[in-house]
């Protein structure tokens, strides 16, 4: 799997293979202690010549009080909370991108404004959906079809992100992906892809893009996933990057979605990069993932179906801050491939893109949540 990213200060092509084995720790422990200890003693003696009396009153008095004043425990774990996406808070955290394909899809990506008038997106209180038009037959000579690109306004750089998806995008033509770079400085910073595919052929496949200087063997790595291409140079390959494919079922696709979807984990460091995932009734998701903990701990998720390692690649100058990116293209570099676009697949990838809409009704994103550690 590929992605790639071009902008106006850049140039990013995003081509993709001839082949397709394709809190903040408020750990508040205050402890208020009163000790008021008050001793008060009276002591008289009066004597006389005659009449010797004496009062000996001694009274002592001793008060210790003492209160104490503890919040309640927070989780603990490496990393903690730092942003969560979940319903509304997704228009404030992400911009919709509207800019021309930069890997040459029949689609049109639209601003904020429009998908939301077109109910192209649509949130709620605890759902985005993000999607394809659907019902417009297109004119062949005209913009492609009304869809999706949003990207996040902060930049990572070590962290983790939980991705919680009950549907991704699935039908011929379609190349959805969740993935992090940076566009304005591709390939220099890096670029991650988390989920992608096209034409709805599973398993899923993560992959690394770079600049030269950049491999990966699957002798040094610690994963359960298969090591499909080793050079994670962009210019290597027709741009297939270092992937690494699900060994688990229900991972993309029609699958994933008739499965209620599931997690998608990415723990990126300057000496790794793992990436897991659980399908919905997995019973090995760990907790944290699936209840959204405020701190979480990746170290106890059991391998990774990828694990990235910088054995043969310095990730201190092959990556740097990264946005995080989700989007729904047409056809293109990849899926619009005549050696990749499905015999299956009705016509030709732009043919069916501009003529059957109706196909397109299962083309969306549905998100739960997206949580980000640090």
């Amino acid at each position: 799997t590929t992605s790639s990213t071009t902008s106006t200060t850049a140039t990013t092509t995003k081509t993709k293979p001839a082949t397709t084995t394709k809190t903040t720790t408020t750990k508040s422990s205050t402890t208020k202690t009163t000790k008021s200890s008050t001793t008060k003693t009276t002591k008289t003696s009066t004597t006389k010549t005659t009449k010797t009396t004496t009062t000996k009153s001694s009274t002592t008095k001793t008060t210790t009080s003492k209160t104490t004043t503890t919040t309640p425990s927070i989780p603990t774990g490496a990393y903690k909370l730092s942003d969560s996406f979940v319903g509304p808070s997704w228009l404030d955290g992400f911009d919709h991108i509207a800019i021309e394909d930069p890997t040459h899809g029949r689609v049109n990506y639209t601003d904020q404004a429009f998908a939301l008038a077109q109910n192209l997106t649509f949130v709620s209180k605890d759902t985005i959906v993000m999607r394809a038009d659907y019902w417009t037959t297109l004119d062949p000579a005209g913009p492609g079809r009304n869809s999706v690109r949003i990207q996040s306004k902060k930049k990572y750089t070590t962290h983790v992100l939980v991705l919680d998806t009950r549907h991704m995008p699935q039908g011929c033509a379609t190349w959805p992906a969740f993935w992090t770079t940076l566009t304005d400085n591709w390939p220099a910073n890096g670029e991650i892809d988390i989920i992608e595919g096209v034409n709805d052929v599973s398993p899923n496949q993560s992959a690394l893009h770079t600049t030269s200087n950049c491999t990966m063997s699957a002798t040094t790595m610690t994963q359960t996933g298969n090591l499909v291409s080793t050079d994670c140079n962009w210019e290597v390959n027709y741009n297939s990057g270092c992937g690494v494919q699900v060994d688990k079922s229900l991972s993309y696709g029609p699958d994933f979605n008739a499965a209620g979807g599931g997690w998608y984990a990415m723990e990126r460091t300057s000496t790794y990069i793992n990436i897991w995932f659980w399908s919905r009734n997995d019973p090995a998701v760990p907790g944290e993932v699936k209840n959204g903990s405020g701190a979480i701990s990746p170290a106890n998720w059991g391998a990774p179906y990828a694990n990235y390692v910088n054995d043969s690649c310095d990730f201190d100058t092959h990556f740097g801050p990264e946005n995080v990116i989700i989007n729904l293209t047409l056809c293109g570099d990849w899926a619009g491939n005549e050696y990749i676009y499905p015999s299956t697949c009705p016509q030709t990838c732009v043919d069916h893109v501009n003529n059957d809409p109706a196909s397109f009704q299962g083309a969306y994103w549905d998100i739960a949540s997206l949580r980000v550690y640090e």
